[in-house]
């Protein structure tokens, strides 16, 4: 084989290195493909330099037809394919450095094993082509077959997957075997499950910082809320100086948290606010009931659960076994433990709780903002009173409640406020943002580029969400035209002053206009973001 196609080659394999990168990142994000929502990812969002990969299997299809055999014009076509490629790698390295990614690619064992696989695909017909490398018409045939796999290169990251699968599967229930064993060692151990369709990972965040006052408590770290993730914090974080093991439970369809609970077993139990989160895979709303509530019904009846009294989703549910319930709550009167005289300012929040058998009220301070965030400090009061910690710890514990990264955080950003809500962004926790953002001095902005996973009233729910963000705020700043458009409907729809709606298809071009707008006055600019994948448009 001539020298000219071994470049073709380097360049085709340079190419890959970046497109099979973003793709397998994207694969992790969607969890494998979980439910298919890597394939629906795919459907959505694999177009990207779709010209450029067709005009390069179409050159290498057709022109090395043409001119294989001719030697002066198969030069001239390599190097010009080969440049093709060149500017392939060049435009996937630059999208995967402008990218914004919830978190990045995890180099993990799996992964591994899916590079791998990858790899061993794309050099079967790259090792046919070298073996035959003296026949001109089969190097086209296996050129062509690597040049439409280029094309392809997610379903090819995909059908790695599935080959994989056996592998996989062995994988886990080895560990899930080993977990299991090494909690069934615990028996002191107190577990406590969380779910619910917004909030957990702030949950589990404050019940950990409330009972650590008193007890070594583990929550499962980050957003690890699946199978796996469970699995590895049992194997990897538990030891034996663990009292309390804090499990955020997460599901995309009916029937996983009930899975969850059979892996670790909670006795005790805190469902945070049901809504309409993954209603796209659940299929209903009455689905997203029942799979969250299946935690509460795997309790055993010595255990307990806390739910939200102002959720009438949770107050109206018939529970199916005889657990005991602890209510929480701000507006019910009728909870057991309550917040009321609730304050929100820049420098967090501050209200009073009343306990079950007690009449008088004791006053909580927080770093933490808004009164979704006072629900979850109740619930981990509400564990806290249960385990007997003192309330005079209780009080000491709430003040030093570290905020959660990305879930209304607060900060100075250059010379403006920032309140960071980047990672989910939901129809309750959006309302609640703005009405954050509302109670703030100054100039108040948000940036958005919606909301998604809502199926079918996804634009229903961002148009809503618009109506809201012409109550509270001065600016909107809207990420991606095409999908904000509900979002520009709703601002519009309230008489939002048209001026003052900006859109930028990059998130990165608004701190320079908030810059701005801060040189006059203080400005609070709320980042209600969600980031299923990248921030651009």
């Amino acid at each position: 084989m001539s020298i000219v196609y071994i470049f073709l080659l380097l360049c085709m394999f340079v190419c890959l290195v970046g497109k099979s990168k973003r793709y397998l990142h994207m694969l992790q994000q969607n969890l494998y493909n979980e439910n298919n929502r890597y394939l629906k990812w795919v459907g959505r969002n694999a177009k990207a330099f779709w010209d450029l990969d067709l005009a390069a299997f179409l050159l290498t299809f057709i022109g090395l037809l043409v001119v294989y055999d001719v030697e002066k014009f198969a030069i001239i076509l390599v190097l010009v394919l080969g440049g093709l490629y060149l500017a392939l790698a060049y435009l996937w390295k630059e999208r995967l450095a402008h990218d914004q990614n919830k978190k990045p690619l995890v180099i993990t064992k799996r992964v591994q094993r899916l590079i791998v696989t990858t790899s061993i695909l794309y050099l079967i017909p790259t090792v046919f082509l070298l073996w035959q490398n003296n026949n001109a018409q089969f190097v086209w045939i296996m050129f062509t077959v690597l040049a439409a796999m280029i094309v392809l290169n997610p379903f090819v990251v995909f059908l790695s997957n599935i080959i994989n699968f056996p592998i996989e599967r062995g994988v886990y229930q080895y560990y899930k075997h080993k977990a299991q064993a090494k909690l069934k060692s615990m028996p002191n151990l107190k577990i406590i499950g969380i779910t619910g369709s917004y909030g957990k990972t702030s949950s589990k965040n404050i019940l950990s910082d409330i009972l650590n006052i008193k007890y070594n408590a583990l929550p499962t770290p980050r957003n690890l809320n699946t199978f796996n993730g469970l699995m590895i914090t049992v194997n990897n974080h538990l030891t034996k100086f663990n009292d309390v093991f804090i499990a955020e439970m997460g599901a995309y369809v009916k029937g996983e948290i009930r899975g969850l609970c059979k892996l670790v077993k909670p006795k005790y139990g805190i469902l945070t606010r049901i809504g309409t989160a993954h209603l796209e895979s659940f299929g209903s709303e009455q689905n997203i009931i029942d799979g969250k509530f299946e935690l509460i019904e795997s309790l055993p009846s010595d255990g307990f659960a806390v739910l939200n009294g102002d959720d009438s989703k949770q107050v109206n549910y018939k529970l199916k076994n005889k657990v005991r319930i602890i209510w929480i709550g701000i507006d019910n009167p009728d909870v057991d433990v309550r917040a009321v005289n609730i304050k929100c300012s820049n420098k967090g929040t501050e209200f009073d709780v009343t306990f079950p058998g007690d009449d008088k009220k004791y006053h909580f301070q927080t770093k933490l903002l808004g009164n979704h965030n006072v629900y979850n400090i109740l619930a981990g009061l509400a564990f806290g009173y249960e385990f007997d910690i003192p309330i005079s710890d209780l009080q000491q514990a709430v003040k030093g409640v570290r905020p959660v990264e990305h879930r209304l955080e607060l900060k100075p950003l250059h010379n403006f406020y920032q309140i960071d809500d980047a990672y989910n962004s939901n129809p309750v926790g959006a309302e609640n943002a703005v009405k954050v953002l509302g109670m703030m001095p100054g100039v108040k902005v948000v940036v958005t580029p919606g909301m998604i996973e809502l199926g079918d009233k996804e634009d229903e729910y961002n148009k809503t969400f618009g109506e809201q963000i012409a109550k509270y705020a001065d600016y909107a700043i809207l990420i991606g035209e095409r999908k904000t458009k509900p979002i520009k409907e709703g601002l519009l729809a309230k008489g939002f002053d048209k001026d003052k709606i900006i859109v930028f298809n990059d998130v990165r071009d608004a701190y320079p206009f908030i810059g701005e707008l801060a040189k006059k006055d203080e400005v609070y600019a709320l980042f209600e973001n969600d980031l299923p994948d990248t921030y651009n448009e």
